[in-house]
């Protein structure tokens, strides 16, 4: 028998009466400019349509060290509650053309 997961002390997300759970509310994803490298890993950012806002560095990002400096172009996630946070997603490279064939290490 079963024990319902309320008995053994977990939390329960809400659902409709069918039985589905609800959805989160769908982030916005938009590309942008970093203008100013803040204290806090934190960043200020000008987005294509010309809006500001501060973003921080996802924890993949974070995690794999990459760098994030002024002028750099890249794609955040903003969630519709508050649009003057956002979380930086990705740092496109412009400098860098198609990559060539990979080469092999010895």
């Amino acid at each position: 028998m079963a024990i319902p997961a309320i008995a053994r002390g977990g939390a329960r997300r809400p659902d409709n009466s069918g039985g589905t759970l609800l959805a989160k509310e769908e982030l916005l994803e938009m590309n942008g400019t970093v203008v100013d490298v803040l204290p806090d890993s934190r960043y200020r950012v000008t987005l294509e349509n010309g809006h500001t806002l501060v973003a921080y560095t996802a924890g993949k990002m974070r995690m794999h060290h990459i760098r994030i400096i002024a002028g750099d172009k890249v794609s955040l996630e903003i969630s519709p509650y508050d649009l003057t946070k956002g979380r930086i997603r990705f740092r496109h490279l412009e400098a860098r053309g198609p990559s060539g064939p990979a080469r092999r290490r010895r």
